[in-house]
């Protein structure tokens, strides 16, 4: 998986950059087929430091288009874990809806349930 670290105003330390990438691996619990991921670090300019730091996660999958989360927080930390929560629960939701796509077992045996196949015999004869 591609982990690609980006920061707009602004560079981030290597601690930080590794920190980060080992925050995003864990996204490939909630759904294995992750192909890449893009996380773009927005740090606060010198001409607006009332700001606040931004951190947008694109997540690309195998099979689907880009899952997109966004956080604005105090620390890069606290908008990290903000967005990864963001994230997790997007693809735990897209993970549900793809298993439980089956139709029920009444639709799957051709309509006619199948519980007790004994009172069908009884009642042909």
């Amino acid at each position: 998986m591609l982990v690609n670290i980006t920061t707009r105003h602004g560079q981030l330390s290597s601690e930080d950059k590794q920190w980060i990438e080992e925050k995003v691996q864990r996204l490939l619990r909630y759904f294995s087929r992750i192909m890449a991921i893009e996380v773009t670090v927005e740090l606060p300019t010198q001409e607006k430091t009332r700001e606040k730091p931004q951190v947008e996660l694109l997540v690309s999958a195998e099979h689907k288009h880009d899952f997109v989360a966004k956080a604005r927080a105090e620390t890069l930390y606290t908008a990290l874990d903000e967005c990864l929560s963001k994230m997790e629960q997007q693809l735990r939701k897209y993970k549900s809806r793809i298993q439980d796509h089956r139709p029920p077992e009444s639709l799957r045996s051709g309509g006619a349930s199948r519980e007790n196949p004994e009172e069908e015999k009884e009642g042909t004869e």
